[in-house]
């Protein structure tokens, strides 16, 4: 018999959805067919699976272990889905990651280029195994607790753009982080690198179409009436020119939030970013990848009750030292303070 007590992150969610999400190799008809045989019992009655779950709800499965594993996905051999192995989660080649910030319900990490945000297959390594091997040393979470919750990344970066990523530790992080990013009143910046002079703040409007088979994106100015094109906003100030390398270093503010947006905007203005050759980026000796870094995530002053210490704060992810080269005396360009 397997005993589950409902926590935060559970409470609110049907008992039927629950059960799928921690039995995904069950059936649902099988799932409903253990609830009526009382197979599956919900604080020690028989449930029909309609039930929302409250915190400290006692949920039992009188399955064998050998069954029980067979529709959760495990195998004997490694005793978990996923197989997780916090000794054989080593990114120090890619370079260091950094928590930024962290309470109770999010944690933002800078992410260094070359590292990908969700595994690509089964033997990549990825900002989200960095998240779960960090909350597990520091006895934020336990491998118990993976059974019902996984924190993970709310916001994707390309593999080589460094900076700000937003992860979620709990439900109420991920919900809120999912819905402010969705409806956009959370603002995200970025430091771009391009080639050329640009002198004033401009805002970018166009209309973008993914190739999924390159893995990249086409944009047109003019609405196409076609519905795989998506409507995308980019909005950038100029905040350094270096006439030596002939580059701007830009601030851009990422309005709508669609793949590769900012690279093939910036691209099809004539200034595509430095390193970026899938857009006409050209190549600097000794700069392995795009010059574009997640920079900044902005606030406002509303924040629900559960994150009211992020109201009206602002976090930065400092610039890689490469971003240096570009800027007028060497200097970084840009500075702030965490939260202010």
């Amino acid at each position: 018999m397997k005993e589950i007590i409902v926590g935060v992150n559970e409470e609110g969610k049907r008992l039927d959805g629950f059960l799928k999400s921690y039995l995904p190799n069950a059936s649902k008809g099988f799932i409903y067919k253990m609830l009526r045989k009382k197979n599956i019992t919900l604080n020690d009655k028989k449930a029909d699976g309609l039930e929302k779950l409250a915190n400290e709800d006692s949920i039992k499965i009188f399955f064998s272990d050998e069954t029980l594993m067979k529709f959760k996905g495990e195998s004997a051999a490694n005793g978990r889905a996923d197989n997780l192995d916090a000794e054989k989660i080593d990114l120090s080649k890619y370079g260091d990651v950094s928590v930024l910030f962290e309470n109770d319900h999010v944690l933002f990490a800078s992410k260094p280029a070359g590292l990908l945000s969700q595994k690509a297959d089964a033997n990549d390594m990825s900002i989200n195994d960095f998240l779960i091997d960090y909350l597990l040393k520091n006895k934020k979470i336990t491998p118990e607790s993976l059974d019902t919750y996984r924190p993970s990344i709310c916001n994707r970066l390309d593999r080589n753009t460094s900076g700000m990523v937003i992860c979620a530790k709990s439900l109420v992080g991920a919900r809120c982080m999912n819905t402010m990013l969705s409806d956009r009143t959370l603002d995200k910046y970025y430091i771009a690198v391009v080639s050329g002079l640009i002198e004033k703040d401009s805002l970018l409007k166009g209309y973008l179409k993914k190739d999924t088979d390159l893995n990249k994106v086409d944009i047109l100015k003019e609405d196409p009436k076609d519905s795989n094109y998506s409507y995308i906003e980019t909005y950038f100030t100029p905040v350094n020119y270096n006439s030596d390398s002939d580059t701007t270093v830009l601030l851009v503010k990422l309005i709508t939030g669609k793949p590769h947006q900012i690279r093939a905007h910036l691209s099809k203005t004539g200034h595509p970013i430095i390193g970026d050759s899938k857009y006409g980026g050209r190549k600097v000796k000794g700069i392995g990848r795009q010059l574009l870094h997640s920079y900044k995530i902005s606030f406002p002053e509303n924040m629900p009750d559960t994150l009211c210490d992020l109201s009206g704060k602002e976090f930065i992810a400092p610039l890689p030292a490469e971003f240096a080269l570009f800027c007028s005396g060497g200097d970084l360009c840009l500075h702030g303070k965490q939260g202010d």
